[in-house]
């Protein structure tokens, strides 16, 4: 399945694989995060999915917010952005199955939050780190931000360094600080191999879906909070708006 030619859906038994497609950054603008989200609800909507993994091609997982395409559009779209990536974090935390993040490259400011809003996260051992870019770039954490980071990050010191140091954190370092679950070495492809077997073995425990998404909400609810009013239903609402807007394009 393509989904807009920025991600496609390739599905390995009952995992579905998500793979932001590219050499580039993969920053996230109002498209990538529109093909991302449509990407999800195709998947929540396939008979038999047990499980999901995100991935991406190339050097980075994403490098965050899409500011250069901030730049070439109305002010009033902006927010937009960060509204529809509010919505991707509440499909992921709502999605009847578990997730499973496979950081190929390197993961910056809203690419780290995207990979902390996964339950498992599978990094790769030999590049890639990841960034909470704000303080370095000068702008301020949003709300949503903060609260994934104090609910998905464990130590007191951990969150200090990525959020006031703008520390680079490798894969062996985030395993050790108990920010990401395992590391794979090799390839690109070897990391998506590791994520998709951690899924395969979640699936085949054939949990009820409904009862993983509210366990998950109830595990994190200040963040379920800040996101659940943006989710599928806002969605369809926003992608017809920026399409008669033709802000997709």
């Amino acid at each position: 399945m393509d989904t807009g030619s920025m991600c496609t859906v390739e599905r390995r038994g009952c995992v579905h694989l998500i793979t932001i497609t590219g050499a580039g950054e993969h920053r996230l603008g109002l498209p990538l995060i529109s093909a991302l989200r449509s990407a999800v609800a195709a998947v929540r909507a396939s008979p038999g999915a047990g499980a999901i993994v995100l991935a991406a091609e190339g050097k980075y997982f994403s490098n965050g917010f899409d500011q250069a395409w901030a730049r070439t559009v109305p002010r009033h779209l902006h927010a937009s952005m960060s509204e529809g990536f509010r919505g991707l974090l509440a499909d992921l935390l709502a999605l009847p199955m578990p997730t499973v993040a496979a950081v190929t490259g390197h993961a910056a400011a809203a690419g780290c939050a995207l990979a902390l809003a996964h339950d498992t996260i599978v990094m790769r051992a030999s590049r890639g780190f990841l960034y909470m870019s704000e303080v370095d770039a000068g702008i301020k954490i949003v709300d949503y931000f903060a609260e994934l980071l104090r609910q998905k990050v464990p130590d007191a010191a951990t969150r200090r360094d990525m959020l006031l140091a703008g520390s680079k954190m490798t894969a062996g370092e985030a395993v050790r600080r108990g920010v990401v679950d395992a590391t794979a070495d090799g390839s690109v492809e070897d990391v998506v191999a590791t994520a998709v077997a951690a899924a395969e073995g979640l699936a085949a425990r054939g949990w009820d879906g409904e009862v993983v998404a509210e366990v998950r909400k109830a595990m994190w609810p200040a963040v379920w909070g800040k996101v659940k009013d943006y989710g599928t239903r806002s969605f369809v609402l926003c992608s017809r708006t920026c399409i008669a807007r033709n802000c997709l394009q």
